[in-house]
């Protein structure tokens, strides 16, 4: 039985048993403020999809603090920091989540992102290609996972990797059209001019008013003739 169930039964048993009004009144409103705490209190996750990412990382360090074996509260935490740009304290936090469950691949992938955003290049592709192969093929960040693979090949010119980690993403998530865009620029680069086309079309195919892809299809048109 939910506990919250069980304390007002057992609340209004008292009520009925107990000649004290007082003290029944007082475990009364003991309850009301139990039930209302836990109401109250708020979902980590939800305030995280709803972009109150401070207010999800504080959730999280509460829970924290209560179970410093809550992964799940980690991997939240760390996804809220990212997407509030604190990628120092989402890189330590994520570490400090791996020593709770060094293979949980969730937390492998969001310490990528947050190496990638500090500019460690190496430590980031090193975690994400730790995640793209040991995650399943339906993984929920698989596709991110091979976006920032590309784009630090971009980093690096190494324009055909970009190309082979670019169109791995595209693969996974085929609506993203700034996706599509870095994919034609790595195609650009490497002077694969017909494919590079391609993608700034399917680019601009998603998002007409897209202004790098519109960019990009006039330099490589311009190349073609």
């Amino acid at each position: 039985m939910n506990l919250a169930v069980l304390l007002q039964a057992n609340v209004q048993w008292l009520q009925t048993k107990m000649k004290n009004k007082k003290i029944a009144i007082l475990l009364t409103l003991l309850s009301i403020s139990y039930l209302f705490a836990q109401n109250q209190k708020q979902d980590a996750l939800v305030l995280y999809h709803n972009g109150k990412y401070r207010e999800s990382v504080q959730v999280c360090e509460e829970e924290i603090k209560e179970n410093p074996n809550r992964v799940e509260s980690y991997v939240v935490m760390c996804w809220a920091l990212v997407k509030n740009r604190q990628y120092a304290e989402a890189e330590e936090r994520a570490l400090e989540g791996l020593n709770v469950s060094p293979y949980d691949l969730r937390l492998i992938e969001v310490l990528g992102e947050a190496k990638y955003f500090l500019g460690k290049n190496s430590g980031a592709m090193e975690q994400f290609q730790k995640y793209v192969n040991s995650a399943s093929e339906s993984g929920a960040r698989v596709g991110i996972a091979y976006y920032y693979m590309g784009e630090i090949f971009i980093r690096q010119a190494r324009y055909q990797h970009a190309d082979i980690a670019l169109s791995s993403a595209v693969k996974k998530e085929p609506l993203l059209d700034t996706w599509w865009v870095r994919l034609g620029y790595a195609r650009e680069m490497a002077g694969n001019y017909y494919e590079a086309m391609n993608a700034y079309e399917e680019a601009l195919r998603l998002n007409s008013s897209s202004v790098d892809a519109s960019r990009g299809r006039d330099r490589v048109s311009s190349k073609l003739q």
